[in-house]
Formats: C-alpha cells, structure tokens, sequence
C-alpha cells in the first residue's frame, strides 16, 4: 500500500490537512483503500491547529524513511525556514525516490531545499509575489491550480489543495477511481481553470505620472501602446523600459490586463451581455473577449459570471 505521510508543524491549518486526509486518508464504503496516510512532526506530541485545539502527533522526522509520499500541508509563517534536520528529511526522502507536495504555503518550506530551483511552482496568488522575491531561482506562476513535475508538485491556494491530490489519485489509480472519490467527496472531477479567476482585480496603479489612471478611464477607446508612449511625451522603447523597471511587464500586456480585470468587473456587477461589454472594454467583439478572457483566467465569460456574479 501506498505511504503517505504528512509533515505537521505548529500552528498547523486544519483545512490544507483535511485536504490530504480526505484524499489519502479516509476509508469510504464500497471502495478500495489504496494509501495508508499517517502524520509526523519534528518534535512528537502536541501540535497547536489554526482550529483552536491541539492534535497529538506521536511520530518524529524517521516516518519520512518510508514514505512513498510526503506532504506539507501548509507553512506559516512562511518566513520561518524549516530546520536543518527537516531540510534534510525531505532531501533524504527526496534522494531514495519520495513524491514531495505542498499544499499552498507549504512550498516555501519546499522551496528551501533546493529541489524547486530552475522550476516551475504556484501557491496562494497572495503570496506569488513573496515567493518570488525570496527564491529568485523557482519559476513562480500564480496562475496554475497546481504543478507537477512528478516528483515535486505543489499547489496554490488551500482548496486547490484537493485539486492536486485528486489529480495525483487520477494519476496513481486512473480517471474511474478518482472519479468515484470525488462524488464521495461532492467535489467536481476536475477543474479545468487556473486560479486567476478567484483573485482580485489589481487596483488602477498611481506610477508612470498618472498614466495608468488616465488609460484606465479609456478603456472603452481604441488605445494603443503609442497612445500611451504619446501621453508621457516618450518613445515605444522608453515606455517599454519604464513598464518593466515599475510594473514588471510590457504595456500592451499591462493594457490587455486592464481590460480583462474590467470585463471581470462587468460580468460581476451587471447584467450586461457579453457583445455590451466587449465595447466597453475595448475588445470590439465577443469573439474577442472571449479568447482574451479565457487565455488570461482559464475560464469563459459565462462561466465566470455564473461563479461570481454578485447578487
């Protein structure tokens, strides 16, 4: 049977847990056990929950000498690195042919080892931008649910927790199992779109000389990336140049963003059909938004309404 073990550490979140318990963890009539799941943490006994209680946790860092998978279920506060003898637990596990996943934070203490540099990772999209700036050399995309490289993978916030074990089940046992897993759990099979959808419209920005502000109010316009280089009296390259130092993107990439963040906005508070807000957004045709929108979020127009629409 398949080995899963959980890394725990105080103060552990109770629902990136759950994640992984409901996944590997949880007998369910009528459908064949494939994991045995256990905990361990670095110092055995209790360890404080974000519930507000204690879970006893028996087991030290050796659980992880056996394990087929090993799971950080979370990692808060992400500025603290774990210690050097759980470090090397997971280098250790790592080197003998462990799957390590993280669940959310969890991959900052991943991230500490090493085994994420020069890859691709994800977490909560809150904290992409934190993970970015403290290891410089792992590949952040805050827009995927999870990434698997077989044996890293993580996940970003703490409900797509249940994606990337559902997806490692899928992996492990086949579609038919994890399907049958998932209408236990009533949870969709499978979410096709990244997590861009569920994080907020970035607010209209105040640098570049009031550019931003002012482009924000014409989006409806015909704008384009040497209207925006006109405004501030500079070249293309210029303003290219400034877009990077600043903002750390292209202005046509920035412009096409501000018109995605704004449709959101559209298809949240009104009833506006799909034609309407194109114009509006300066994508001239529901074709085009639509292909925009699904490249940027992962999602279609209808169905990002029907997800976020506020009454």
């Amino acid at each position: 049977m398949h080995r899963v073990v959980a890394l725990v550490r105080p103060v552990q979140s109770v629902f990136e847990l759950g994640c992984a318990v409901e996944a590997f963890g949880t007998e369910r009539p009528g459908m064949p056990q494939h994991y045995a799941f256990e905990t361990c943490t670095e110092t055995p006994g209790p360890v404080p929950t974000t519930g507000g209680y204690a879970m006893t946790v028996p087991q030290d860092l050796s659980a992880l000498k056996t394990a087929d998978t090993v799971i950080l279920p979370g990692w808060l506060p992400v500025e603290e690195p774990p210690s050097d003898s759980v470090r090397q637990a997971l280098l250790r596990a790592h080197a003998r042919g462990a799957r390590l996943i993280t669940i959310c934070s969890g991959v900052f203490a991943l991230a500490r080892t090493g085994l994420l540099d020069g890859r691709s990772a994800t977490t909560h999209w809150a904290r992409a931008e934190q993970l970015r700036r403290a290891y410089p050399r792992v590949r952040v995309e805050p827009d995927r649910l999870y990434v698997d490289h077989g044996d890293v993978a993580t996940s970003a916030g703490a409900g797509a927790g249940f994606d990337l074990c559902l997806h490692l089940v899928r992996k492990d046992h086949g579609a038919a199992y994890a399907a049958a897993l998932t209408r236990h759990m009533v949870l969709p099979p499978h979410r096709e779109a990244g997590h861009v959808p569920y994080t907020p419209p970035p607010p209209p920005g105040h640098a570049l000389d009031g550019l931003l502000e002012w482009a924000d109010e014409r989006l409806g316009t015909p704008l384009s990336v040497a209207d925006l280089a006109a405004y501030l009296g500079v070249s293309p390259r210029t303003l290219a140049r400034r877009f990077a130092d600043q903002l750390g993107t292209s202005p046509g990439a920035w412009l096409l963003s501000r018109r995605v963040a704004a449709a959101r906005t559209l298809l949240e508070e009104t009833e506006l059909p799909v034609e309407a807000i194109a114009v509006r957004v300066g994508l001239s045709s529901p074709v085009n938004l639509r292909r925009r929108f699904r490249s940027a979020t992962g999602t279609t127009p209808g169905a990002y309404r029907r997800a976020f629409r506020v009454p």
